[in-house]
């Protein structure tokens, strides 16, 4: 009997041991799936920008931020990495592509090589100025070609809104660029589009295709004469501080997009794609304020730092030299094309 009453005490100790730890065991997966379900429902998207703090696109994208966390009580907000902090425009689509940065404003030069139909607004001498530009922005025409970037099937974005950029115009360090014929020779990085390489070669330099982020030290050792792009980004890059002369070809409007990871952005509710959204549109208003004060700024300072800033009066020795890329890349957009020159 003895060894029987141990035998029954030992299975009884035993027993309240694995209910012990059987119960602790279910407290730690209780506390893990509540941390799990609250770490899902908290999200801090990483947002990237080429350009620094301050500039007009990283403002409103931060702006747009704050307003996320507000309107979510902390639940949704927004980590800005500007200054190519996570890599140039190339490396950034790529890793937005994959839902390691969830938003991203990228240029519509850099869209065009992975969303063809985006390469209307590429197109040299397109808009007749920044107000005709921002007609398309602003209304159907300029949803209908975001919608076309989320739709499409390989790009792995979701296209939120436009932003201002300015007009690009030519900067260089060897020499005033008054007519055509003083970019002959000069050596132009563009952004990696065919169109943009056959634009510069067109007004008979040479185009060179290459990252932004590669563009202040190939000025400074001579890899490059000169780029092209818009005041601020001359300026505030610092370009301005290698190349001295700055010619108003203003030969492209071409807008920035504020895209979000389509990868990211199908795990979220319904009502938090509306809501970004709608913060999305009122950061296109708000860069833009931001962008014409900022834009006055740069050209300010380049005349202070004396850059030599070249007002180009006649422009149709330029619109006549890309009649070629016209003729090669026109036709597959001439419906869009038409659309856009009619608003």
């Amino acid at each position: 009997m003895d060894d029987t009453r141990r035998s029954q005490r030992r299975l009884a100790q035993l027993n309240r041991r694995d209910f012990i730890r059987l119960g602790a065991g279910l407290g730690a997966a209780v506390a893990t799936s509540t941390s799990a379900t609250h770490a899902q429902s908290k999200a801090v998207f990483k947002a990237s920008d080429v350009q620094p703090p301050g500039y007009p696109t990283v403002a409103a994208t931060e702006n747009l931020g704050k307003k996320l966390a507000a309107a979510t009580n902390g639940r949704l907000s927004l980590q800005m990495f500007p200054s190519m902090q996570l890599g140039g425009e190339k490396e950034t689509i790529e890793q937005t592509q994959i839902g390691a940065i969830q938003m991203l404003r990228v240029s519509a030069g850099s869209i065009g090589p992975i969303v063809d139909d985006i390469n209307v607004v590429n197109m040299p001498f397109l808009f007749k100025n920044m107000a005709h530009a921002e007609r398309m922005m602003d209304g159907p025409i300029g949803q209908d070609l975001l919608d076309k970037i989320t739709a499409h099937p390989n790009a792995g974005l979701v296209a939120l809104c436009w932003m201002n950029s300015g007009a690009r115009s030519l900067y260089n360090t060897k020499r005033s660029i008054k007519a055509i014929a003083d970019i002959k020779g000069l050596k132009f990085r563009v952004i990696g589009n065919p169109i943009f390489v056959d634009m510069m070669n067109a007004l008979g330099g040479n185009g060179v295709a290459m990252g932004y982020d590669q563009v202040f030290s190939a000025l400074q050792t001579g890899v490059i004469d000169g780029a092209e792009n818009n005041p601020p980004s001359y300026v505030f890059s610092n370009h301005y501080t290698a190349a001295k002369h700055f010619s108003l070809t203003e030969h492209l409007i071409v807008p920035e997009v504020l895209v979000f990871s389509k990868r990211t952005w199908s795990t979220l509710t319904a009502d938090d794609q509306t809501l970004i959204k709608k913060l999305a549109r009122e950061a296109q208003m708000e860069e833009r304020v931001l962008w014409n004060e900022y834009e006055k700024q740069a050209m300010e300072k380049a005349k202070a730092a004396g850059c030599e800033i070249v007002e180009i009066a006649d422009k149709a020795p330029f619109q006549n030299a890309v009649k070629p890329v016209w003729d090669k890349y026109g036709p597959k957009y001439q419906d869009m094309i038409a659309r856009i020159q009619s608003a």
